[in-house]
């Protein structure tokens, strides 16, 4: 596959963000999902700092403005729907809201979590325990995060194709 038709294919699963790809498609041959998800990883940390913070800025808050203006990509529409973000109660969405701020205040980018693996209450909690982490740390949870999402979205590409 050409580089060209790798991203087409492959590079919706990081969001805003093809050179992701493209650097994933360069340490081909994959034997695997797994080794594909490898290579988007490595792909991310290997990344220089400031690349991975623009990695970072690229994705959308949860229940954000992208959400309330329908900007959302497909896929993170997709999780964001299945984690119920798109129906919260006033209670949760006030809470979520000021969590994306205080966590965008003070690390520079958006709180980022495989909402796959929360529900809303445990999204919250561990959001506010982030909040707490050194900065370097805490972008480092974020790709670690984003390593997540796209190794559930690269399995349903694949198994689309």
């Amino acid at each position: 596959m050409s580089s060209e038709d790798f991203v087409a294919a492959l590079g919706s699963a990081v969001e805003h963000s093809p050179w992701v790809a493209l650097e994933a498609w360069r340490r081909r041959p994959f034997g695997s999902v797994a080794a594909l998800q490898l290579a988007f990883e490595s792909a991310m940390r290997c990344a220089p700092r400031e690349r991975r913070l623009e990695l970072l800025r690229a994705h959308p808050e949860l229940a954000g403005r992208e959400a309330e203006a329908g900007e959302l990509t497909e896929a993170s529409a997709r999780e964001q729907q299945a984690a119920r973000l798109d129906r919260l109660a006033a209670d949760e969405l006030a809470a979520l809201t000021t969590l994306n701020a205080d966590y965008g205040a003070r690390f520079g980018f958006p709180f980022i979590a495989c909402v796959r693996e929360h529900s809303v209450e445990s999204l919250l909690a561990w959001g506010r325990a982030r909040l707490a982490r050194e900065p370097d740390a805490e972008a480092a949870t974020a790709i670690a995060e984003v390593g997540k999402i796209v190794g559930l979205r690269l399995r349903e590409l694949v198994a689309e194709r």
